[in-house]
């Protein structure tokens, strides 16, 4: 297709080229032994960094590349045309990094945020908790402050880099104030930390090459500077004004893995032959194609304007929630189709069209439901 969407630059192009050819070396011919050991490399993240791919839109001032999301959006769009659903770029560079910007102070940011760039510290978030899922105003998990310290008792789950990392934003109670009002957010440094110990990986039906596994804290003590913010009980008015990105991430997400199916889809149809002609010869194939590349352009002009919208600072939560359900949506829905296309070597993974399949089923889950987003739009009407 000849469209480009309007955020684009030259420098984004050669950002897209240096994400590419970094990818093809680093990435692509690892995938299956990461989804083997339901992790990228640790050296992997080392490597990203020093080719400048973590914390783009970060001041430079704290390690970043100065860069804006549209920066972090390419190193997505990238990953989906390889069909990766091993490296969580996002949660490190798009969320984690992006709350110490926005709510560390000068001191913490220097501290935590040049390491993260470098791919020395990696970031994750435990927010959700078995029992929670998106109800995240229902946390259990509690800091209760001890002389100069925190300490920490309960227990997350689906908590993505867990394998690896060493910065942890952990949302917790703080105060017994019901719902919201009680909920912190406070930085933990795990390396070496007693207490903190990380729970099972868990298996997945897709995105096995992503650690995502249980954690849990046992009397953990954090320094009380760690808090994130200038006082507790701030913790969800934080989540919710980050939440907004998180989500156009997945969108961005969606709309390009949605995309590449279909690429695939046409390739396949244009060699597979049956009955003594090619698959794309059957009006069947060629209009349930002609569907799917309709709908993908028209999901990634919406998701382009939202981009737009957030690059201006004036995407609101309604929104971002409805790029989200609508984007995620549209993935599955597309790559279901084009999988069909594929017949049996559909279900097989070794075609990467398998494996979209299984990857994007969760897209429509994490980052708050797609009942949720709904239930936030109307909210808005």
């Amino acid at each position: 297709m000849s469209y480009r969407s309007p955020w684009m630059t030259d420098d984004l192009d050669q950002l897209r080229d240096l994400t590419r050819r970094f990818l093809a070396k680093e990435l692509e011919p690892h995938q299956q032994r990461f989804a083997r050991q339901h992790a990228v490399d640790r050296d992997f993240w080392r490597a990203a960094g020093d080719v400048g791919l973590l914390c783009l839109s970060c001041p430079e001032q704290y390690g970043g590349s100065g860069g804006t999301f549209a920066h972090e959006a390419v190193v997505i769009e990238e990953q989906a045309r390889i069909a990766d659903d091993c490296w969580s770029f996002n949660v490190h560079s798009t969320i984690v990094a992006h709350y110490l910007n926005a709510y560390a102070t000068d001191e913490q940011k220097r501290r935590w945020l040049p390491g993260m760039a470098r791919g020395e510290l990696v970031g994750a978030i435990a927010m959700t908790e078995p029992g929670t899922g998106s109800d995240l105003q229902n946390i259990r998990t509690s800091a209760v402050r001890n002389g100069d310290s925190y300490v920490i008792n309960g227990a997350k789950t689906f908590i993505t880099n867990g394998t690896h990392c060493d910065l942890l934003i952990i949302v917790a109670r703080t105060s017994a104030q019901r719902h919201g009002k009680g909920l912190s957010l406070i930085v933990a440094d795990t390396r070496d930390l007693p207490g903190f110990h990380r729970g099972r990986i868990l298996d997945k039906i897709g995105q096995h090459g992503q650690d995502t596994r249980e954690l849990s804290f046992t009397d953990v003590r954090i320094p009380a500077a760690n808090l994130l913010g200038t006082q507790e009980g701030t913790g969800f008015a934080q989540l919710m004004t980050q939440l907004p990105q998180e989500r156009l991430t997945i969108a961005v997400s969606a709309v390009a893995t949605a995309e590449h199916a279909v690429d695939l889809a046409v390739d396949y149809a244009k060699t597979r032959t049956a009955f003594g002609q090619r698959l794309l010869d059957f009006q069947n194939t060629r209009f349930v194609l002609a569907e799917c590349r309709t709908e993908a352009l028209a999901l990634r002009t919406f998701i382009d304007y939202c981009l737009a919208r957030h690059l201006d600072g004036a995407l609101d939560a309604a929104t971002a929630s409805m790029a989200k359900y609508l984007a995620t949506d549209a993935q599955n829905s597309i790559i279901d189709r084009c999988l069909q296309v594929f017949g049996g070597y559909g279900y097989t993974t070794e075609y990467p069209i398998a494996r979209m399949y299984a990857a994007a089923r969760v897209q429509k889950i994490y980052g708050g439901t797609n009942e949720i987003m709904k239930e936030v739009i109307a909210r808005s009407l």
